[in-house]
């Protein structure tokens, strides 16, 4: 499903006594972070930060933020998640945030009215990421996310289209 606000990680700490705060970013590079000129610290996008500046510093972000400029402000900070407008993402053509994938219904390619179950996690591994797939019964699956196994994606739809690889699921021979 594709939501409105989603999260893009979480303030960790301080940085120097300007009021700079670390972020932990939940997605793929820190850089992904440092292109908002916003973020917010609700779901519903209600309170807004405004990035006055974002840079990389090895695995995490360090932000500062509009209002916040001293080290005490900051520490204030310590814990909250912060969110970004989906709108304001610019994603290739295909691509998606795990978040929105997280939930669809995940059906048979070739007999879209058999049903294999929810996507209910992915696990990113190097190569590729694995999906995690879960039956009604509460049984877990796990298939690779290649195009040979993942055929159409559409989370405006809230379903995933798949031709599982042999020995996948139970029935297959």
């Amino acid at each position: 499903m594709i939501k409105e606000f989603l999260e893009i990680g979480e303030i960790v700490g301080t940085h120097g006594i300007r009021g700079e705060v670390r972020l932990n970013p939940w997605c793929d590079t820190p850089d992904f972070v440092s292109k908002f000129k916003t973020l917010y610290y609700d779901s519903k996008g209600c309170c807004a930060a405004e990035i006055k500046s974002a840079r990389p510093h090895g695995n995490i972000v360090l932000l500062s933020i509009k209002g916040v400029d001293t080290v005490e402000q900051a520490q204030k900070l310590r814990g909250k998640i912060l969110w970004m407008k989906r709108s304001d993402a610019k994603l290739p053509e295909g691509s998606f945030f795990i978040a929105e994938l997280i939930g669809c219904e995940v059906l048979d390619a070739d007999s879209p009215e058999k049903a294999y179950g929810t996507l209910t996690d992915v696990s990113e591994t190097g190569a590729n990421d694995v999906w995690h797939i879960t039956d009604k019964s509460g049984r877990e699956y796990l298939i690779p996310s290649i195009p040979d196994v993942v055929i159409d994606t559409d989370v405006a739809e809230n379903r995933i289209l798949i031709r599982p690889l042999k020995g996948i699921f139970d029935d297959e021979d």
